[in-house]
């Protein structure tokens, strides 16, 4: 290479560094209310989730809450091998599971369905009601869902007399005191509170189908239904697996809310699962670290969950979170 050439391409490197800094630094100070509120995002997420990670550390020591973190002595991995050989273990995990499982084989494919039926009703004032009443539960507490199924479950709720009425049972059944019922009751009603609001993510991707495929399948001879499996469902593919794996990572994330508002002493047995127990054994016995240990090999699982049925999915449908 010609050493004049070489010098003049040596020197046009930096200027062109400096022309694309300088535009960049125009693009951000034009768009400068936008990355103040992105920053503040950023800022948020940095406090309240990256810096008390420093605590997970706990997991590893005898804490005591009167002494700073760096006092206490160094224990290894003798809270997770105490969880390991505790006696309510294969409890704990079977309800988690077992609830989790429930939720998952029912409470993720209606949402698809009932948003599959409910863009096909033709009137939009009909929709909308039933839309708007399918939601509305969601905006409520479990405080208050709770006392609401404690009154209906009750010996003499509306469940009992209905059932009486219809000579299906002959006398009065505790529900919230049988842990026979208390999955079905679990399942049920977190399908209830949840179904409509689940919903909408589907609607919102079955809005984004094009017409012309309709048009088409409609030219085909296609019905309907058809034109449900064949065309809407292979359209929102991707967000049915998409959400369907953070389903599967988030398995073990049993709903603590409202499991702790609907157990009771009678029904233990059923409703004993890591995160009530995590509450119970860990925080309202002060054992800090040993709640803390519990909490990071559930997360540990939950993440190895997340990278197999993203791995899984990315395999059979090409389609994955990341």
């Amino acid at each position: 290479m010609n050493p004049k050439t070489d010098t003049r391409i040596r020197r046009q490197e930096p200027e062109a560094l400096s022309r694309s800094a300088s535009k960049l630094l125009r693009r951000l100070y034009g768009q400068r209310h936008l990355q103040v509120m992105a920053l503040l995002g950023v800022l948020w997420i940095v406090v309240f989730n990256y810096v008390p990670m420093y605590g997970i550390v706990i997991a590893f020591k005898d804490f005591n809450i009167t002494a700073p973190i760096s006092a206490a002595p160094w224990v290894g991995l003798e809270h997770f091998k105490a969880f390991l050989e505790d006696d309510s273990l294969a409890d704990v995990v079977k309800n988690t599971i077992g609830m989790s499982v429930l939720k998952l084989l029912f409470g993720f494919p209606l949402p698809i369905v009932f948003a599959l039926f409910l863009n096909e009703l033709r009137s939009v004032r009909y929709k909308k009601a039933v839309q708007t009443i399918s939601y509305l539960p969601h905006f409520l507490s479990w405080v208050i869902l709770g006392g609401i199924l404690a009154t209906w479950l009750a010996d003499v709720g509306i469940v009992n007399r209905l059932l009486l009425a219809m000579n299906l049972i002959e006398q009065p059944i505790s529900y919230l005191a049988e842990p026979g019922y208390f999955w079905t009751i679990i399942v049920s009603s977190d399908i209830w509170k949840e179904l409509g609001w689940s919903a909408i993510i589907y609607l919102a991707a079955i809005s984004g189908v094009s017409p012309e495929m309709y048009e088409a399948a409609t030219i085909d001879g296609a019905g309907r239904f058809q034109k449900m499996i064949y065309v809407t469902l292979p359209a929102i593919k991707g967000t049915i697996t998409i959400l369907f794996v953070l389903a599967v990572s988030g398995i073990l994330n049993s709903n603590f809310d409202q499991i702790l508002v609907l157990k009771n002493q009678l029904n233990e047995s059923a409703s004993n699962v890591v995160d009530v127990y995590v509450y119970q054994v860990g925080l309202k016995q002060s054992r800090f670290s040993y709640a803390t240990a519990v909490g990071l090999l559930k997360s540990f699982i939950s993440l190895a969950l997340l990278l197999s049925a993203n791995y899984i999915t990315k395999r059979l449908n090409n389609t994955s979170l990341f």
